[in-house]
């Protein structure tokens, strides 16, 4: 039995303007300039101005529409919204990026390449093997990584060959082909199943009587694990072997490569991306002014011949055809209305974003010193703003400027803070800046240890514990000291 009953529930629902503009926040420059040319191309109520206003105000967009006496249609809207004598330019750029903005070239230089499996499929082709060992060997290269290893075993391989391509054979002619065949080709090193299989490959195929040379091979195939863990006293040892020998056998295999299909195009097209910066920060007399890209302000508006066709439709009360056009120009309309509403919107939060970021940091951006930066997270940046923390993150995604002391990736400002011995409040990231330094002006052959490095930044006035230490160290991509020793 149905019955009926009231129920109150609190719910969200955001506009499409909402979800539109929230997209094109979070867009840099190149992303935003593909979207605007998106746009452009689908609604045809949307141009470019060829002329820019001379209006420095871009915050309101409120039009005037005059009424000329113009019938409305019998529809759910009214044409006359939408017709107006004098209509100014719908402005969403203003003199808030740099006059001297430079021209960058958003256009990818697309280069022609070639596969690594293209390259290799056609070196098997001209290897005088039958027709069954073939198609092994090209079944195998299918298998190949984008590093030119191949990471799966040799049995699931055999039983992949007997389900999906009807070969039935062994592990063991499996096997051989790869050695005899597919690790043949060009580049040295392809088909290797590990790190040290890859640098054997490559070491064996130069043919030298180079003392260096064959050590380097024997140090690859007996003390691999003395050479990855930088035993370096126990290769001496057991080669019996001078310091200098040593360092002439290390400078071989760092003539390796550990990806050799790292110089091959996996799509065949390479793209050639630069960074395009979203906001372009000048010092001038101690004066730090935050500027937008020029191609982040675009200046648009609505189509003028799409206004006169829909004044010519709007006479026409009694025929459908031009009914069902006029309903579909203002949904044109509506589109380029709201979407020039967005733009200016973007420009506006991304303005008022940076201008917080610069008021924030005047010192790191006066100086370029790492060591200036203060502590600043999202909530500070929104606080000043006003906006919610979700849309500061959005602004400074993927966003970078140019400012004297060169690019800067937005997201490298904001860090958390430590409290120094003297009380005050630093960086993480000045922290990081003198690990770095600290770890850079080390003895080689005897790398500081974590607990060393805690000890001497302690002096340096940061109480920070060990794995502190070790965790700073690892997002600097610097190894342990083990591994940084050197000769």
């Amino acid at each position: 039995m149905l019955k009926q009953h009231l129920q109150l529930k609190l719910g969200q629902k955001l506009a499409p303007q909402q979800i539109q503009l929230m997209k094109l926040i979070q867009l840099h420059t190149l992303e935003f300039e593909e979207e605007l040319e998106r746009e452009l191309e689908e609604n045809p109520a949307l141009e470019i101005a060829k002329e820019e206003s001379k209006e420095d105000d871009y915050a309101s967009l409120e039009e005037t529409y005059q009424d000329e006496g113009t019938d409305s249609i019998e529809t759910d809207f009214d044409v006359n919204e939408y017709i107006y004598d004098d209509e100014p330019n719908y402005k969403t750029a203003s003199s808030n990026y740099s006059p001297d903005d430079e021209e960058f070239d958003n256009e990818s230089l697309l280069t022609e390449g070639q596969s690594l499996y293209d390259y290799l499929m056609e070196q098997i082709h001209l290897v005088n093997i039958n027709n069954e060992d073939l198609r092994v060997a090209e079944y195998l290269i299918g298998n190949l990584d984008t590093d030119g290893y191949l990471r799966r075993e040799i049995k699931s391989i055999v039983d992949d060959l007997a389900f999906s391509q009807g070969i039935y054979t062994t592990k063991e002619k499996v096997e051989d082909i790869l050695e005899n065949y597919v690790q043949k080709l060009d580049p040295s090193g392809v088909g290797a199943r590990g790190l040290q299989e890859c640098l054997l490959l490559q070491i064996e195929k130069k043919v030298s009587s180079d003392k260096a040379v064959s050590l380097a091979a024997s140090i690859l195939r007996h003390q691999f694990d003395a050479l990855t863990n930088k035993h370096y006293n126990k290769i001496i040892q057991k080669y019996d072997i001078e310091e200098e020998d040593l360092k002439d056998a290390l400078e071989e295999i760092s003539k390796l490569s550990p990806k050799v299909g790292g110089n091959f195009d996996t799509q065949t097209i390479t793209i050639n991306q630069e960074i395009i910066p979203d906001f372009v920060i000048q010092v001038k007399d101690g004066l730090v002014i935050p500027m937008l890209n020029s191609k982040n302000a675009p200046t648009l508006r609505v189509s003028e011949e799409y206004k006169d066709i829909l004044t010519t439709y709007s006479h026409d009360k009694n025929s459908s055809e031009h009914k069902q056009a006029a309903l579909f120009i203002k949904q044109k309309l509506d589109a380029a209305k709201w979407y020039i509403d967005a733009i200016n919107q973007r420009q506006n939060t991304l303005l008022q974003t940076i201008t917080a970021i610069v008021k924030f940091q005047k010192d790191y951006f006066i100086t370029g010193d790492e060591k200036s930066l203060k502590p600043m997270i999202l909530k500070d940046i929104a606080d000043i703003t006003g906006f919610d923390i979700s849309t500061i993150s959005r602004v400074v995604k993927s966003k970078y400027a140019d400012t004297p002391n060169g690019i800067v990736y937005l997201k490298d400002l904001f860090s958390d803070s430590l409290t120094n011995d003297d009380g005050e409040e630093v960086s993480t990231k000045e922290i990081k800046t003198h690990l770095q330094e600290v770890i850079s002006k080390e003895n080689k052959r005897k790398p500081l240890t974590d607990d060393a490095l805690v000890v001497i930044l302690k002096e340096q006035g940061y109480n920070i514990a060990r794995r502190t230490i070790a965790k700073y160290r690892e997002q600097l991509n610097i190894p342990v000291a083990r591994l940084r020793k050197e000769l």
